[in-house]
């Protein structure tokens, strides 16, 4: 999708802080919606290591099936470890649909350690070509901390497609652009809107949406005849997320400098002032959004 690229060591430091910062009281109408399916099939955008995996299928009711998708096949590796969800690999080659078509090299899934989860596959390739073919395939797409970093026409198309798939959405952690300490820095604002601005380039399909993500698909899926609901679901970090808080600094600082290279000075110093903070005692809330999108009941006949 873009030159937007996510450590393991990062996706591993966020995972403990994002599970327990989700939007818990989404799940009760997502599994209820999901245990009148006649069939259970995931697939997960952007999955990474499959953090979203481990946080959704222990709460969803039933047999799953689920397909990690990610652009970085080293990540979709990680997601066969001792997590329990070990599948067979489907490399993706060119532009061709997903199904068949030619240059697409599809194995068997695996079984999984995951209460419910009875296969996981997992595919390597973009969100604007695989990640939208596989949604026909999909009872229920889902995505954690995406939705802020893609275009709104791949947004448009997401919802159009899940829309003539009747396929359900749960967008998780999409960033809402704020950052508020407990201790006002005098260029804690300055550090945010170049952030805010940053987040805004374009990630290889357009301009990002940004902190309006979440605003801005749930007004989409709303428009298509979706059932939305949308949660705040804050990082509030404090002492024992030091390590977590210290990589956002030095994440926020170099988003900022590139955003405002006359101000690099300026930044540097407030990146210093506040590992200082995080040194000693601090609190820091980042804001993040839940969306979850339910398709409408299928017209009787």
């Amino acid at each position: 999708m873009s030159e937007e690229t996510f450590t393991p060591d990062w996706l591993a430091l966020r995972e403990p802080v994002d599970h327990r910062s989700r939007a818990a009281d989404l799940v009760a109408p997502l599994a209820e919606w999901w245990g009148s399916r006649p069939s259970r099939h995931v697939l997960d955008l952007g999955s990474g290591t499959g953090s979203n995996l481990r946080y959704l299928a222990p709460r969803l009711p039933g047999e799953q099936v689920w397909t990690l998708m990610d652009r970085d096949a080293a990540l979709l590796d990680q997601a066969t470890g001792e997590d329990g969800a070990v599948g067979g690999a489907r490399a993706v080659g060119g532009a061709g649909a997903v199904g068949g078509a030619a240059g697409e090299d599809r194995a068997g899934g695996g079984t999984s350690r995951l209460p419910g989860v009875v296969r996981v596959e997992r595919v390597c390739g973009e969100l604007d070509r695989e990640g939208l073919a596989l949604i026909p395939e999909a009872d229920l797409v889902t995505a954690s901390a995406l939705l802020d970093l893609v275009s709104r026409e791949w947004l448009e198309r997401l919802v159009t497609t899940c829309r003539a798939a009747g396929s359900a959405v749960l967008l998780a952690l999409s960033w809402d652009g704020t950052m508020t300490w407990y201790d006002p820095d005098a260029d804690d604002a300055l550090i945010a809107e170049a952030v805010r601005d940053h987040q805004l380039r374009d990630k290889g399909m357009g301009p990002a949406l940004g902190p309006a993500a979440a605003p801005a698909a749930q007004g989409a899926f709303r428009a298509a005849g979706f059932e939305t609901r949308i949660r705040p679901s804050p990082w509030r970090l404090r002492t024992d997320d030091a390590s977590l808080a210290h990589a956002l600094i030095d994440g926020w600082a170099g988003a900022a400098s590139e955003q405002r290279p006359a101000d690099t000075s300026l930044i540097r110093d407030w990146a210093e002032r506040r590992h200082s903070t995080v040194e000693t005692c601090f609190e820091l809330e980042v804001g993040h959004l839940d969306l979850l999108a339910l398709p409408p009941k299928p017209s009787a006949s």
